[in-house]
Formats: structure tokens, C-alpha cells, sequence
């Protein structure tokens, strides 16, 4: 046999696209930061993803400013261009297992919300609980808020005046003996209202180490933003809010199921699940 070099077909495939980068698509997932550059190459939008919406994606940058663009080409992520596509919803199997270890029921509508409430300290806090909790909530009709910091409890309480039939449950963090958070989760508990605490200094710590591949998480002195500090130990960019979303979409990442949280966290989280639940 020869090597005939002229016997293919070279119109064969798709011939315009040889030799030009592939584009890789990824899911406009709550949380991902992306990038829309303006022609010439000047920075433009940066910002996080809300949420999708018949085909257009809401981005809310490090100002609180929203945008939105149609999905597909010409985002960045990380500095490399992607095609972004609405978020792919899988549907559970029987037998299946949520992540956080709950039976996946038969694919449903989702619960009308009840009343009652679980907040949470900042947006980490509120995607963290969603990548794990996420399914169980829905399923109960519970709605998960971020307060912006635990300082605003009181305030937010008063608006709302929880009772028998609207329930507050609330997760803070670095929840210890003596500290400010403390006190402001004694004042504000009661017979409608739990507060309930990990020990981390933020929610980031509740990721277990071995998943970043770190036999534990740096210690960082006080002096410096916490946040900014891990970054640096960990030899990742710092440098504005951009950075700190991009870290903390890593290590969200790194999260399949509630095996990849401290018990520390898991615990107080079905904790206040169980508490928004009972029956009223």
C-alpha cells in the first residue's frame, strides 16, 4: 500500500474553523465573576453573576452597579475568553442524594416561600448555603437573606417583628465566648428568633482545608484584613473586591457536597433548617 496524499477530501469537516482556538462554555453560575471588555481592549464591565433570566445574564460589580447582557461569546473569566451559557439543572435519579446528604425527592415546583426567614451574615455566607442546602430549602419554602453584617441584626429584627408564624433564623460568624457577636446573638434571641454560630472568622474557614489542598488554613494576625491576608498567603492575586470574588468562587468550587464542610458549620445550618421548618 502507498501513502497517497492526495486521495482525502481536504473541504472535508468543518475547514474554516481549523486551527482557531476552541472557546470553552461555562455555566453562568450565582457568584461567578466575569468580565465584558470594551473594544480596543479597555477594562469594562466587571462583575458577579445574579442570575440568568430567558437568556440574559445579570452582572452586579464591586459598587453594587447591575448590568445585563445577553448570553454566548465575548466574556472573560479569569482573564480567559468563554461562552456563557445558562446554568444546566440536573435532575435527580431515585435514590439520589442531595448535597447535603438529604433523599433528592422527584423533581417538583418549587414550595411557595413561607414567612419565616434564614439570614446570614454576608453573600459567601448565602452561596455557600445554596450550593448545599439549596434543594432541601426550596423544598421547604425557605428563603435564605444575607444581613450585610451581623451589627444590623437588631435593626432588621425590629422591621420584621418575628412570631409564631415568622420565624428568624439566623447564622453568624466567629460566634464565640466574649465576643461582640455573642453579645448581639444573647440580646437578640428568643422564643421566635435563633441565633446560631460557627467559630470561624469567616465562612470561608468552614471549607475543609484538604480541599484547597492545605493541611490547614493560614493564620493571619490581626492587623490585617482577613480576607486579603488568606489571598496572600496563598499566593493569590489581592489586589481589589474583583480578587477577593474570584478566591472565594475557587474555593466555592472546591465544594461538592456537605462532606467538603467542618461540623462545626454543617450543624448549625440544619439547626436553623429544622428551627424555620417545624410545624407552626
Amino acid at each position: 500500500m502507498s501513502d497517497d496524499r492526495y486521495g482525502g477530501d481536504v473541504l472535508a469537516g468543518d475547514w474554516r474553523r481549523a486551527g482557531r482556538p476552541v472557546v470553552p462554555e461555562v455555566d453562568a453560575d450565582p457568584g461567578l465573576v466575569v468580565e465584558l471588555p470594551e473594544p480596543g481592549g479597555r477594562e469594562g464591565f466587571v462583575g458577579a453573576v445574579l442570575g440568568v433570566v430567558k437568556g440574559v445574564v445579570e452582572l452586579e460589580d464591586r459598587r453594587g452597579a447591575r448590568r445585563s447582557f445577553p448570553l454566548g461569546a465575548g466574556f472573560l473569566v479569569e482573564g480567559r475568553p468563554v461562552r456563557l451559557r445558562a446554568p444546566r439543572i440536573a435532575t435527580p435519579t431515585a435514590g439520589a442524594r442531595t448535597a447535603s446528604g438529604s433523599r433528592a425527592a422527584p423533581e417538583q415546583r418549587a414550595r411557595v416561600a413561607r414567612a419565616h426567614r434564614i439570614w446570614v451574615e454576608g453573600r459567601h455566607d448565602a452561596e455557600l448555603v445554596e450550593k448545599v442546602w439549596g434543594d432541601d430549602l426550596r423544598a421547604e419554602g425557605v428563603v435564605v437573606e444575607y444581613l450585610e453584617g451581623v451589627d444590623h441584626l437588631a435593626d432588621r429584627l425590629a422591621e420584621v417583628r418575628p412570631g409564631p408564624e415568622r420565624r428568624i433564623g439566623v447564622l453568624v460568624d466567629h460566634l464565640v465566648p466574649g465576643s461582640k457577636e455573642s453579645r448581639i446573638a444573647e440580646a437578640a434571641s428568643g422564643a421566635h428568633v435563633l441565633v446560631v454560630g460557627h467559630p470561624y472568622v469567616d465562612v470561608w474557614q468552614s471549607v475543609r482545608p484538604e480541599r484547597l489542598g492545605l493541611q490547614r488554613w493560614p493564620e493571619i494576625p490581626r492587623s490585617t484584613e482577613w480576607k486579603h491576608g488568606i489571598c496572600e498567603a496563598l499566593g493569590w492575586p489581592h489586589a481589589d473586591q474583583a480578587d477577593i470574588a474570584r478566591a472565594w468562587q475557587r474555593i466555592l468550587g472546591r465544594v461538592r457536597s456537605y462532606t467538603d464542610l467542618e461540623p462545626a458549620l454543617l450543624g448549625r445550618v440544619e439547626q436553623l433548617i429544622d428551627f424555620t421548618t417545624a410545624p407552626e
